[in-house]
Parts: structure tokens; sequence; C-alpha cells
């Protein structure tokens, strides 16, 4: 049986060498150039691919196509291919159809990769046979062509979920629902959701599902679609049951009749966005009966990822955090109410739709200079430039950081939280990230 994978990133890898140890007739076709590590990968294991085009050769006799997540299923190659009869699906339902492990999947706009790696904390911490995968470090295909796991902890994206037919976690986690790639999705939010909802779309009654109860485009959507998963709120806000929530600087685990609690100043991950990541990790390790102290242990020891409010450097009293993992408005919302220091904002990329008003009254009440790190900085300039004393534009981490040190004081915070994607100046968030880090180490 021809298996077609369009796009040779992670995932498209994964998904051809899993595809080549099912015994498929497996070729790779990439727009773009491949990696050499990826071109590696395939060379070694014998799998013929393409760069530079989809020369459309394969068309005829294709049954099944593993989309990249970052190709839009109205491309016109991937019409064609459906014309032509072909199954198009994403490499994480491919990879689903051929593992006999439990699923946790998690998805949300923003904490899908700090709830992903604290719950495979719990459960590697529990010795189980347990690894991340998804959206975060290796793609699921790939991994699942090494040898299959007893538990997989998934990040989904919504690009991912948009080609699942029969994808169906154990577990599911949504976290919220926020504005972010709104351009994929004819910027209508409606649409983003339903990308989102996706991942509960094939619960069964056996299987659970974890939502932000404070969230009001998932209660929204939550009445209108037929989950048939057990339900399991949480909550910062009030009590729920079956899930769990905040009272009294307290987190309550509140699955049983023997409900248990620990303070939320003995969390690892501190501030408001974090406890939601906190509290869908534990519901989900509950659900698989680890140990309370486990859940406990794990909570309080957890270190953070890269890239996510991570503390760089205090030169004379300025604190430095790197926040390049936050790509969208709601994740720089967070960042910004985190701190009650005044803040020098780092922001700026490749703007995706983004509605900036969710920020203004604390752009007006924290920040007191914004600098804009990107090749078009108009918008950002125009919006904020009337809110704060200070704005400037920089056109690389350097010179973002030194016009930071220059804006700070003693006591202040210089905190890059883009709320954009990188690729106009970085090859990726994690690239920004590294390159902000290095100029504050040069300092």
């Amino acid at each position: 049986m021809k298996l077609l994978v369009l796009g040779g990133g992670e995932s498209g890898a994964g998904a051809a060498m899993l595809g080549k140890k099912l015994g498929y007739d497996v070729f790779l076709s990439d727009r773009g150039v491949l990696k050499e590590k990826y071109k590696n990968v395939l060379i070694k294991a014998g799998i013929k691919w393409e760069e530079g085009a989809h020369s459309g050769d394969f068309l005829q006799g294709t049954e099944l196509v593993i989309k990249s997540p970052g190709i839009p299923s109205e491309t016109a190659i991937v019409l064609d291919l459906k014309k032509a009869g072909a199954e198009v699906i994403s490499e994480i339902e491919f990879a689903a159809r051929h593992t006999k492990g439990k699923i946790i999947a998690i998805t949300g706009t923003n904490g899908k990769t700090t709830t992903t790696l604290l719950t495979h904390h719990m459960f590697a911490k529990a010795g189980k046979d347990v690894i991340a995968a998804g959206n975060v470090g290796k793609s699921f295909a790939g991994l699942l062509a090494e040898r299959d796991r007893d538990i997989w902890v998934l990040e989904v994206s919504s690009f991912q979920l948009d080609d699942i037919v029969s994808f169906k976690p154990d577990v599911a986690i949504l976290l919220n629902i926020t504005s972010d790639h709104l351009d994929r999705y004819g910027y209508e939010m409606q649409n983003y959701a339903d990308a989102k909802f996706a991942i509960a779309r094939n619960l069964t009654e056996a299987d659970h599902f974890i939502y932000s109860d404070d969230d009001e485009v998932i209660l929204k959507n939550l009445k209108e679609k037929n989950i048939k998963a057990q339900l399991h709120p949480i909550s910062t806000y009030h009590p729920v049951e079956n899930g769990a929530y905040i009272t009294e600087n307290e987190l309550i685990i509140n699955l049983t009749n023997n409900p248990y609690k620990m303070s939320i100043h003995d969390l690892a991950l501190q501030g408001r966005h974090n406890v939601y990541n906190s509290m869908a990790a534990s519901v989900s390790a509950r659900l698989f009966d680890l140990r309370k102290e486990v859940v406990r242990d794990s909570l309080s020891d957890y270190e953070n990822i890269e890239h996510r409010l991570e503390f760089v450097a205090e030169i004379h009293g300025i604190k430095f955090i790197n926040d390049s993992k936050a790509t969208n408005v709601n994740g720089v919302w967070y960042a910004l109410e985190n701190y009650s220091e005044k803040i020098v904002w780092i922001v700026g990329g490749v703007d995706k739709g983004n509605d900036y008003s969710i920020l203004e009254a604390l752009v007006r009440e924290k920040v007191k200079a914004i600098i804009c790190l990107g090749t078009d900085n108009k918008k950002l300039m125009d919006y904020f430039g009337p809110m704060v004393e200070n704005i400037a534009e920089a056109h690389t981490a350097t010179e973002a950081v030194n016009l930071g040190y220059a804006f700070a004081k003693k006591n202040d915070v210089v905190l890059l939280s883009p709320a954009c994607a990188s690729f106009d100046l970085f090859e990726n968030y994690e690239d920004r990230g590294q390159q902000f880090k290095r100029a504050v180490r040069a300092l």
C-alpha cells in the first residue's frame, strides 16, 4: 500500500519511519528544503523523498496521506489528493491507530507544553513506562516506530487535530481557548474553538475530559457539543465536583470521597496560569490511580520548561525573563499578570491577527517601556505607543536587550514575551529565546 507523507519536518519524518516499519511503500515530499538530520534519517531507512516542490507524480495510486500540521487543508496538492480518492490524516491519527498504549492528550491555547511535561514527570516518578511526545520534543509516530509505550502523554495543537478521524485519547485535557492562529481559521474564533474541541470528538463514556470551568469559550462550546466522556472541571475561582479547584490558597483534588489538598505555595510552578496546569496534570494522574504522595512530590519538585517565564539573570537589580514561548496575546497576559514589579516589555514578530485589547489594562498598570522586536512593528507602535512613556524598535535580540537594560532600573523586570511568531527574525521561538539569553549574559 502506498503511503505519501507531505512535509519533512519532525512530524513527517516520524510518520515516514512508522510507515516503513509497518510495511508501507513510503514516499515523502516537501515543498521546502529538508533539514540535514531528516534527510539522513530518510536515507538511512531507505525511504524515497523529494524536496523543493510537490511534483505530483504520486497522485495516482496513493491511498493514504499523512499531512504535516503546517500544511493547510485547502492547499491545492491536498485537495487534488482527496479528489483522487486518498485518505488524508494527521501524524497523530496515524500513530494512534498503531499503539496499544493509553493516551493522555493535552491541548489549549496556552499551557500545553508545561502540562504535558508535568504530567509526564508525575508518571515517570511513579515508575510507569511513559513518554512525552507530539507537539513537544519528538513526534508520536517517530517514537512509536522505535517501540510502543504503556502511556503516551501527547501535546497536540489545533493544526494536528484538524486532520484526525478516529483519534481517541483515554484522557483529553483542554486548558483554555483564546484568540490564536486565526489566520489559519478564516479569522473566525468559532472555527478555532471547533478545532480545539476535536480532541473530545471521539471520546466514549469510558474516557475522561478535563477542562477549565473558568473559560467562557470552553463552557459555551461544552453546552453545544455532545461529549460523552466523564467530565472533570478545574477552577481557580470556585469549588467543583469530580475535578480540582483552589480555595483559601489550597489546591484540592476532588475526584473521590477521599479528596486531598496541598498548599499552592508548595507548587513548583507559581502564577495563576500554572495552577491550572498543575490541577490538570494532577487530575489525569489520579485518574490513573497514581499515589497522592507521588502527585504531591511531583508538583513541588518539577522544574519549569525553557522559554516559558524562564529566569535568565539579575544584573544590577534588574531581572531578565525569557518568555519566548508566549507566541499569542493570552500567553503575554499571563506573563504580565505574574509580576508585581515594573516591566520593560519586549514584544513583536509575525502578528497572527492579534487583538491586543485584553492587554491594555495590564500595560497601563505595569509596563514602563516597550521594545518592539520585529521587521514590521507599526501595529504595535500605533497601539501601545500612547500607553507608555518609552517605546522603541529593535531588529536583533542584542539590540532589544541593550534597550531593555537602558530603560530599566533596579527592581524592574525586562520581559521577553513576544505575543507573536518568530519567523521574521528568528528560526523559531527557541532560537529567539536562546539569542535573548546570550544577549543578556553578554551585558
